[in-house]
């Protein structure tokens, strides 16, 4: 490259494609258990992508998704840092595939009205606009001297959540 660009394009920098990324990321990821939880190209062209999977994600899985994008996106012309990881085990569940990974698994809520739920996860809708929690819930029953707990399952919009995500118990 001719000196002259290479200044151009430093003060110029080219902002990465989001939907090539993500494109990309998908075609790499085809015909596998792998998911895209999260794409993200600041302007400073600084690339997160987080992908998950039912048996979680390796070493291996990351570096060959790294070498497929730098295959794509030329460093010299585009002039990024890459980051490519797991979604990580406590972060709140954006996909629907984390959901699905995650049914059967105590999950930690928080509704947009502030009220924190813990339970467990034990249904996400086909589009991952809702899922359902079984909470335990004091009951007092009639002419019972001390109230009983109770699992009941509560169906919530994802809209209304701030997020939902794995709880770690002990």
């Amino acid at each position: 490259m001719k000196e002259g660009a290479r200044r151009f394009l430093l003060f110029f920098k080219i902002m990465i494609d989001k939907q090539k990324l993500t494109d990309t990321v998908l075609e790499a990821i085809k015909d596998t258990d792998i998911f895209l939880v999260d794409a993200r190209v600041t302007p400073a062209n600084e690339i997160t992508v987080e992908i998950d999977s039912p048996a979680g994600i390796d070493i291996d899985t990351c570096a060959r998704i790294t070498r497929r994008i730098e295959e794509v996106f030329d460093r010299d012309v585009e002039d990024y840092e890459l980051e490519v990881g797991s979604a990580g085990l406590t972060a709140p569940m954006r996909v629907r595939g984390q959901f699905l990974k995650n049914i059967g698994n105590p999950v930690e809520v928080l509704t947009a009205d502030g009220r924190k739920m813990h339970g467990t996860l034990t249904a996400v809708n086909d589009d991952a606009t809702e899922f359902t929690v079984t909470v335990p819930v004091k009951v007092k029953e009639p002419g019972a001297k001390r109230p009983v707990v109770r699992d009941e399952e509560i169906t919530l919009s994802v809209a209304d959540t701030k997020y939902v995500r794995y709880e770690i118990t002990f």
